[in-house]
């Protein structure tokens, strides 16, 4: 049956082509590196786009932008471009919308009031994609697989990721989206402006230069495992830029650089001896239990309380992951709840 849907999938979307003023080529070796002929100021340029998966060519600046999976919309939303469809937020909402808190004062002061937004929790919908007409897709930040990307690319052309899926900084998203929206120079000048107010902010809490800090998640059912996020995970480049570093000693533990995520045994909590503090996901009652474990409770982050839970279904727990928006809407609330928890060394 899946693969019945799957195959008409496919034919729709190919039919669909005919309907989408649009195309996008592909290369055998991938990369990382943006280009464009001759400037994304001239809308008849042709935008070049090197990524993970090849080569996307889009013919002139689009009109009509779609962005799937996490955030993409946000980068558009920031240099004031309204996608014709987005995917809706998975988690951090708290309600039905799909939006996150700072998409919807976006929108509401773009003047949007109903925004097309697919529900494509359990895979993309491509057939609402399509119905969209695109003339790019963007998807900077995501983790479409090889055949998403082929699937999408029959639509419009797409900007996927620049080297491995869910390790786009923000800075890479807004670069690679604001490119393949003809906005190359408009983008940078977002990033610019973003990195004025982190640097503003940051100011307020000389404390956290310097720390060294692991992002990982416990789990209260299963305290013989530790799933930290490697420096290759935005979340992780982001406290990289506010001045923070990962200790060596959960760093020689990376054995791919490209990968997003480590797993380890409780067994190597040592690992995270070394770390002024610790970020996760989370809330009092796991710390406790973290506290009481015998040995998790050995980690010096966690006898002190050097730890910075983010709660689940809070706008918070879905900024972790940032963006222009994102950066702007919570950047207080994130700064003082890493230096309340660095302030815990010299209690």
């Amino acid at each position: 049956m899946i693969a019945k849907r799957k195959n008409l999938l496919i034919t729709f979307i190919i039919l669909a082509i005919f309907m989408v003023g649009c195309s996008a080529k592909s290369s055998s070796k991938p990369g990382s590196t943006l280009t464009e002929t001759p400037s994304s100021k001239d809308t008849n340029s042709e935008i070049v786009i090197e990524h993970a998966f090849g080569e996307s060519v889009i013919p002139s600046k689009p009109k009509r932008v779609v962005t799937v999976q996490w955030g993409n919309h946000d980068v558009a939303l920031a240099l004031g471009v309204v996608p014709v469809g987005f995917s809706a937020a998975n988690f951090g909402v708290q309600d039905d919308s799909g939006l996150l808190p700072w998409t919807a004062e976006k929108l509401e002061e773009l003047d949007v009031t109903n925004p097309n937004v697919f529900q494509d929790t359990d895979g993309l919908d491509f057939e609402a994609i399509s119905d969209a007409k695109p003339d790019v897709i963007l998807a900077a930040y995501s983790g479409i697989t090889e055949e998403d990307y082929d699937l999408l690319s029959q639509i419009a052309p797409v900007v996927a990721y620049p080297t491995a899926p869910w390790a786009t900084t923000w800075r890479e998203q807004v670069s690679f989206n604001a490119t393949g929206m003809g906005m190359k120079a408009e983008g940078e000048q977002l990033i610019e402006d973003i990195e004025g107010l982190v640097n503003e902010k940051l100011s307020q809490y000389p404390q956290i230069n310097g720390k060294k800090v692991v992002w990982v998640n416990f789990s209260a059912d299963d305290m013989s495992k530790l799933h930290i996020y490697t420096p290759a995970d935005s979340r992780v480049s982001f406290l990289y830029e506010l001045g923070m570093i990962y200790p060596e000693s959960v760093t020689e533990k990376i054995t791919d650089p490209t990968s997003y995520s480590l797993n380890l045994s409780a067994e190597n909590a040592e690992a995270l001896y070394d770390a002024d503090l610790l970020i996760g996901y989370g809330n009092d009652e796991l710390y406790q239990a973290l506290k009481a474990d015998p040995l998790l409770g050995k980690i010096p982050a966690i006898e002190r309380g050097s730890v910075a839970f983010i709660e689940s279904d809070t706008p918070l727990v879905a900024a972790g992951t940032p963006n222009p928006l994102s950066i702007s809407y919570t950047i207080d609330e994130y700064l003082k709840l890493i230096g309340g928890a660095i302030d815990k060394l010299d209690e």
